[in-house]
């Protein structure tokens, strides 16, 4: 999805249009402002093991430029804040944060070292401003953050957007995004490793589809329990309207042929989602959300802003409800707000579902947080 607009660009194009009003805020646990949010439970950290942190993008009225919001939980639904990381790069803009908990080292990077990284300059960039994607690093929980490294820096005027971090089966520290550099595509998903947090490799094509105009996006990666790799993405653009796909591999690196679309999870009788997909899993089992929930005609499905899809890999999906339920993501135009963008992790005991995500609160996204039993 390519809607990247600045929190006051956004607030105004809110009031203007009318597109959403406070009675359609989340029904969840107020955060506080941001966009982007994303929640991790610390699982190799000692005695912090079990801790949810969180983190979200926002554009704070007394700082010059966004920064990353860093929260922490202990029941994943109240969130208090413990960090901002402020990357002088974000003057010319920043967009898309995520944040990962290594599983084990790299490099010098110790086993629950936390990564941080966001698109920046995506509001100024040029051939001789080239947008940048920026790594920071945290060894205390989040608590405090060091610059480590610049993961992409653009090759021309195009964009670079969504990273999202991975380990391969080999150790290597694996970074997907999307890229909006190459002429023969609007935008495909490359890969960039490293064996340390700090120097990349070129980027190498993952998926980009043979019809120019068609846009992957939002990667994200998750290990299943056969060692099976599974990343899950959108595809926008005039094919596939942004639906969700899925793809594997057997290492994390080599995900099949670049210009297939992959697989739509979907239920029996064709419900889906559009938009921003994450995925999160508890054994075999997949658990997925998105944006924008549609059925088989491509209209808003009944649970539309408040839905998951659970499923397995080649096998059925059902509907179930998300933590969360934000009202008015619209089919079609559903802008980087209401349910934009959300995540997903699993309690220590697997038992609690936790969701962040977005919703339009008095002309600002809001970060909202709900927990729900599985």
């Amino acid at each position: 999805m390519r809607l990247r607009a600045i929190l006051v660009v956004l607030i105004s194009a809110l009031s203007v249009a009318g597109a959403v009003t406070p009675a359609q805020a989340a029904a969840g646990t107020e955060v506080g402002a941001g966009m982007y949010p994303r929640v991790v439970r610390l699982q190799h950290s000692g005695a912090a093991n079990g801790t949810y942190v969180s983190s979200s993008v926002a554009f704070p009225a007394d700082r010059p430029h966004g920064v990353a919001r860093i929260y922490s939980s202990t029941d994943g639904r109240n969130y208090r804040t413990i960090a901002t990381i402020s990357d002088s790069t974000a003057s010319r803009g920043i967009c898309c944060g995520t944040l990962y908990e290594l599983p084990a080292p790299v490099g010098t990077l110790p086993a629950g070292t936390l990564l941080w990284s966001a698109s920046f300059g995506g509001d100024d960039h040029s051939a001789s401003r080239p947008m940048v994607i920026r790594v920071w690093r945290s060894t205390d929980r989040g608590r405090t953050w060091q610059f480590l490294s610049t993961l992409a820096t653009a090759r021309n005027a195009g964009g670079l957007w969504e990273p999202e971090f991975s380990i391969a089966a080999n150790g290597r520290l694996v970074a997907h995004y999307a890229d909006e550099t190459d002429p023969d595509h609007s935008q495909k998903l490359v890969q960039v490793t490293s064996a340390n947090g700090v120097d990349w490799t070129a980027p190498a094509d993952v998926v980009a589809v043979s019809n120019r105009a068609d846009r992957p996006g939002m990667p994200g990666v998750r290990k299943l329990p056969d060692g099976t790799f599974l990343m899950t993405y959108e595809i926008c653009g005039p094919t596939y309207s942004c639906a969700t796909f899925l793809r594997t591999s057997p290492d994390g690196l080599r995900w099949g042929a670049v210009t297939a679309a992959g697989t739509r999870p979907a239920t029996a009788d064709g419900t889906h989602f559009r938009h921003t997909p994450t995925i999160v899993l508890k054994g075999s089992t997949i658990v997925l959300i998105g944006q924008v929930l549609v059925n088989a005609g491509g209209t808003a499905q009944n649970g539309n802003g408040g839905a998951i899809l659970v499923g397995t890999l080649g096998g059925t999906w059902t509907q179930r409800a998300a933590p969360v339920t934000v009202a008015g993501p619209v089919v079609g135009s559903p802008g980087p707000v209401q349910n934009y963008s959300p995540s997903l992790v699993f309690s220590a005991d697997g038992r609690t579902l936790v969701e962040v995500t977005t919703a339009d609160k008095a002309g600002l996204s809001t970060v909202y947080a709900g927990t729900a039993a599985f």
